[in-house]
């Protein structure tokens, strides 16, 4: 993975760490736009690593 691709999945991955903490702070179920964004987050983390495997894949190819 390269290092750009590297420091953008660990950045996403935080942020939606952080909302998902701050979430489990509330003795009520998060907010709709809570929710959203960390899903959001997680459709960005997964084609993310989508793409870090096409390049692994295409290096490893030649």
């Amino acid at each position: 993975m390269t290092d750009k691709l590297t420091a953008l999945l660990n950045r996403l991955k935080g942020r939606q760490r952080d909302l998902i903490l701050e979430a489990a702070q509330v003795d009520a179920l998060p907010a709709h736009s809570t929710i959203r964004q960390i899903a959001e987050l997680e459709n960005a983390i997964a084609a993310v690593e989508a793409v870090a495997d096409e390049e692994a894949a295409r290096k490893r190819r030649g």
